[in-house]
């Protein structure tokens, strides 16, 4: 299941939850005020790929390049 954050139109706090599929975001409670107005966000995430680097967030590595699709963008 995957894990996505939205934010709630209603009270604007940030959650995250696990939802069972696409379809199913429309299923979603803010678990603050019980609101069915959320929205999902756009998130990103982060991937290590050597020991050197930059950090973000407690993980380094090299960003942009190695594992996680190389520094060329979108393909």
């Amino acid at each position: 299941m995957p894990i996505y954050e939205f934010v709630c139109n209603k009270c604007r706090k940030n959650f995250e939850t696990f939802v069972l599929s696409a379809s199913a975001s429309s299923d979603v409670k803010c678990p603050a005020c019980g609101s069915e107005d959320v929205t999902k966000r756009f998130s990103t995430f982060a991937c290590r790929t050597g020991s050197s680097g930059p950090s973000f967030g407690g993980v380094s590595g090299s960003f942009g390049s190695g594992g996680c699709g190389g520094s060329s963008g979108f393909s």
